[in-house]
């Protein structure tokens, strides 16, 4: 057995695209998904960006608000699933702090699994 660690402090600020958060790695297959957990803080952002992917936002802690390509923000909570398509705009907020896991890639189809 192995145990390892993915908390605030073995991740890596990222400030792209006027984001305010840390990522932990967590896993990188041959298919080109990829998954991590995403810290932010309190006031934390994710920057107004465009998926490279399909992306999946599983929110783990806290609470935050998102939003596609609208201008108008959607609140999110621990137990709710954000999927944005590949080239679709995204951002992600908080106020009081948000904890959530990412995954990336091709092959992603939540709605084969999760409900609405």
């Amino acid at each position: 057995m192995r145990i390892y660690h993915f908390k605030p402090d073995s991740g890596k600020p990222i400030t792209a695209f006027n984001s305010d958060f840390i990522l932990s790695r967590i896993i990188q297959t041959e298919e080109k998904t990829h998954i991590g957990c995403v810290y932010l803080g309190h006031q934390g952002v994710i920057g107004f960006h465009q998926a490279t992917c399909p992306q999946l936002l599983l929110i783990v802690n806290g609470e935050g608000y998102v939003r596609g390509e609208e201008a108008e923000f959607t609140a999110v909570c621990a137990g709710q699933a954000v999927f944005w398509e590949r080239e679709e705009w995204h951002e992600t907020r908080t106020d009081s702090g948000l904890t959530a896991i990412i995954i990336e890639g091709d092959s992603l189809n939540p709605a084969a699994y999760m409900t609405l």
